[in-house]
């Protein structure tokens, strides 16, 4: 192993997961990290850099290639979600280097992350899934803690890089933070970016502890 290779801090790892992160069949790799405070995060284990477990691009392809023939065959692959997973996108151009061409990446990432990350990730990742959570810059301040400018500036710079038809852009209705109307307006700004696929749901509440 090169002492050099970058390292990828798994939060989680789950396998076989079937039209639900891409298409086709896919292992979801969860990186460890997140530079926003989402009020109704549901992996708020994930949300801290502290923990995780550093693996080379090697060493993941070797934790998921027992699953290529199902990946190949069905247009599935690795998908990198979080946490925040475009903040090692250094890493998953190295693996885009050694998997196999039929495998697809897919990326699941609210892209807060220097522009930098944004360029590499677009030269590997075959379908980008980003959640914008609302374009309304004090609703995204209220629920994530974080200005969307930067957010937003990134969204602009990967229809550049990669056109969009490798985008998908969801648009969640938030409950308590925006309505139907505020998604409706994010909706048309999106269109007028030139994005065209769009993921439309509710965010589903975390269970309270008593």
């Amino acid at each position: 192993m090169s002492p050099d290779a970058p390292l990828f801090p798994v939060w989680r790892l789950s396998r076989l997961r079937m039209a639900t992160d891409g298409a086709g069949v896919t292992a979801l790799v969860c990186a460890q990290g997140c530079p926003l405070d989402c009020r109704y995060c549901i992996n708020r284990q994930s949300k801290t850099f502290d923990g995780g477990t550093g693996v080379t691009p090697e060493q993941l392809y070797g934790l998921v290639k027992k699953d290529g023939l199902y990946y190949s065959a069905t247009g599935g692959g690795v998908t990198f979600g979080g946490g925040e997973p475009l903040l090692h996108a250094d890493f998953i151009a190295a693996f885009r280097g050694i998997i196999p061409k039929e495998w697809r990446i897919y990326a699941e990432t609210s892209l807060y992350v220097p522009q930098e990350c944004v360029r590499t990730a677009a030269a590997a990742v075959d379908r980008f899934f980003v959640d914008v959570k609302d374009t309304d810059p004090k609703i995204y301040n209220s629920y994530t803690g974080a200005d969307n400018g930067p957010a937003l500036e990134n969204l602009a710079l990967l229809v550049k890089l990669t056109g969009p038809d490798r985008i998908t852009v969801r648009l969640p209705l938030i409950p308590g933070y925006n309505t139907e109307e505020d998604r409706d307006r994010s909706r048309k700004l999106l269109l007028d970016m030139g994005l065209n696929d769009f993921d439309a749901f509710t965010y589903r509440l975390p269970e309270r502890t008593e």
